[in-house]
C-alpha cells in the first residue's frame, strides 16, 4: 500500500514537471519576422487636383429676330464659318421698306411745312416792322413754325425707327465664329425675341467651366493673381493631355447657396481648332504642396480606423509611425507628415509585425519558402 502512494506521488510530480515546460515553451518569445525594407526618398512631386469641367466658348450668341415675318433667304451653310457683320439671315422685306419709304415721305413733307413756316414768319416780321400787321397774328406764325419743327424732328425719328427695322430683317453675325444648324427653313414665321434661329460662337479663345466648393474660392482667388503656365492643364474625353496653359478668366460672384458651390471659368487658346462647345473635360489644378516631398512605396502604407501607418526600422525593433498621405504617383505616395527622407521603410512582411516587434532583414518566410522551393524546381 505504501509503495501504491509513492507511485502515484511520482506520477502527479511528472505531469507537474511536463505542464512546467509546456509553460516556458508557450511564454518563449516568438523569432524575428523577415521583412524587405526600401528607403524612404525625398523627390520632386508635383500634382494636380482634378474638376470635372465642361467646354464653352468665351463668345457665344444665341440668333433671334427682333422683327416679325417670313424667312425669304438663308445665306451661310450649317457649321461655316463666318465673319462679323456677314448676312446669316433674311426675314420679308417688303413690308419695312414700304413702312421706311413712307417715313421718309413723311420727312419730306414736314420739312416742306417747315419752310413755309419759316417764310409766313419772316414776312410777318418785317410787316410788323412796319405797322401792317397785327402781333396777334406774328404770334400765330411763330407758333406755326415751331409746331412745324416739331414736326421735322417727329418726322426723322419715325424714318430712323422705320430704317432699324428694315435693318432688323437681315440677321448679320455680331462676330466672327462658327455658325451652328440652322434651326428655322425657308418660309418659317418669325416671333420677334421667341424663334431660334441659329447659334453662333468663336472658336478662339475657348475655356473651360468647373464648380469649386466655397472652402477653394480663396485658393483660386490667388491663383487667378498669380497664374503660371504650369497652374492648370486640361485632360481631354480620349485622355490625352491638350498642350496649351490656361489662366482663370473669371470666378462667378456668389456661392450658390443650395449647394455650396462656386462656378469658375478657365480660359484656353485654342488656335488649333481642338477644343469644341460643349465637350467633356478635366481640369487639373496644380495642388499647392507640390514640390519637394517624401515619396514611399504605397504598399508600404496600412489604414487603421480610417488612420494610416508605416512601419520603420531602427536596428532591429519596427517602430509603427503614423503618417498624412498625400496623393498617389502610380506606384508611390507623397508622405506630408510622420517620416523623413532617408527612413527605412518595411514593404514586406509587416502584416505579421506589432510595434516593437522584432525584425530581421530578408524576404518574409512565404517569399522565402517559395524561392527555395523554385530552387529546388531548378
Amino acid at each position: 500500500m505504501k509503495n501504491s502512494y509513492i507511485y502515484l506521488i511520482a506520477a502527479v510530480a511528472s505531469i507537474a514537471i511536463a505542464s512546467c515546460g509546456n509553460k516556458q515553451e508557450k511564454q518563449a518569445p516568438p523569432p524575428p519576422t523577415a521583412v524587405d525594407v526600401t528607403e524612404a526618398t525625398q523627390g520632386n512631386a508635383v500634382y494636380y487636383d482634378q474638376y470635372q469641367g465642361t467646354v464653352v466658348a468665351v463668345n457665344s450668341v444665341e440668333l433671334r429676330s427682333q422683327v416679325a415675318g417670313f424667312i425669304t433667304a438663308i445665306f451661310v451653310k450649317d457649321g461655316a464659318l463666318v465673319s462679323k457683320g456677314q448676312p446669316l439671315y433674311e426675314i420679308d422685306r417688303r413690308k419695312y421698306q414700304a413702312a421706311y419709304a413712307q417715313a421718309v415721305a413723311n420727312v419730306n413733307s414736314a420739312q416742306a411745312n417747315l419752310v413755309k413756316a419759316q417764310k409766313d414768319i419772316d414776312r410777318y416780321n418785317m410787316l410788323l416792322k412796319a405797322d401792317a400787321v397785327a402781333r396777334q397774328t406774328v404770334d400765330n406764325a411763330a407758333a406755326a413754325f415751331e409746331t412745324a419743327k416739331s414736326q421735322v424732328a417727329a418726322a426723322k425719328a419715325a424714318r430712323e425707327s422705320a430704317a432699324t427695322d428694315l435693318s432688323y430683317a437681315v440677321i448679320k453675325a455680331p462676330f466672327s465664329g462658327r455658325i451652328g444648324i440652322s434651326q428655322v427653313k425657308l418660309g418659317t414665321q418669325i416671333t420677334p425675341g421667341t424663334t431660334l434661329l441659329n447659334t453662333i460662337s468663336a472658336d478662339n479663345p475657348m475655356a473651360v467651366d468647373v464648380v469649386i466648393n466655397e472652402q477653394d474660392i480663396n485658393r483660386f482667388y490667388d491663383l487667378q493673381k498669380h497664374n503660371t503656365d504650369s497652374t492648370f492643364r486640361l485632360k481631354l474625353s480620349n485622355d490625352s493631355l491638350y498642350n496649351r496653359p490656361g489662366r482663370i478668366l473669371a470666378i462667378d460672384r456668389g456661392v450658390n447657396n443650395q449647394t455650396g458651390t462656386v462656378k469658375v471659368r478657365v480660359q484656353f487658346d485654342n488656335t488649333d481648332g481642338m477644343l469644341k462647345d460643349g465637350m467633356s473635360a478635366q481640369l487639373k489644378v496644380l495642388n499647392n504642396n507640390s514640390g519637394q516631398r517624401v515619396i514611399i512605396p504605397y504598399k508600404a502604407v496600412t489604414e487603421q480606423m480610417g488612420e494610416f501607418f508605416v512601419f520603420v526600422t531602427q536596428d532591429t525593433i519596427a517602430l509603427q509611425k503614423k503618417v498624412k498621405l498625400g496623393p498617389r504617383l502610380n506606384d508611390n505616395v507623397v508622405i506630408m507628415d510622420g517620416i523623413k527622407a532617408g527612413d527605412k521603410v518595411i514593404t514586406d512582411g509587416f502584416q505579421r509585425l506589432r510595434d516593437s516587434g522584432k525584425i530581421t532583414l530578408g524576404p518574409p518566410p512565404a517569399a522565402a519558402g517559395k524561392s527555395r522551393h523554385n530552387q529546388a524546381n531548378k
